[in-house]
């Protein structure tokens, strides 16, 4: 029996805020997007246009209070093409939030609070 990893979600409290962190951070664009006909949710399917695994972004009209992320024990890792150019970038942004530099990896914090691990190329374990 095999799987086919399809995607992540994260609950969103500011669809247009994390759409453009989500770019600006790790070039992920918009691929389908989803609305429920009363207006009561949207849902965003973004990739990398590389891989098929995409982050599907929720935002529920009703919600108000930022979600509870537990200890953030959870998360979305990424490998940079670049490690050295996409650190700079995210300094930049002032969106690291955590560093280990023996393990040679960051994090980055999305507007929600999710954390997304950073690695270099040869981190991916392939």
């Amino acid at each position: 029996m095999g799987f086919t990893f399809l995607h992540n979600n994260f609950n969103v409290l500011d669809l247009e805020k994390s759409l453009k962190f989500y770019d600006e951070a790790l070039g992920l664009k918009e691929v389908h997007r989803m609305t429920a006909p009363d207006g009561s949710f949207i849902i965003v399917f973004l990739g990398d246009g590389r891989t098929s695994h995409q982050l599907e972004l929720t935002w529920l009209r009703d919600r108000t209070e930022p979600y509870d992320l537990g200890d953030n024990e959870f998360h979305l890792a990424v490998a940079a093409d670049n490690y050295e150019e996409a650190m700079a970038k995210h300094r930049e942004m002032g969106c690291i939030c955590y560093e280990n530099t023996d393990m040679g990896i960051y994090f980055i914090e999305d507007p929600d609070g999710y954390w997304i691990e950073i690695l270099p190329p040869h981190k991916d374990g392939k």
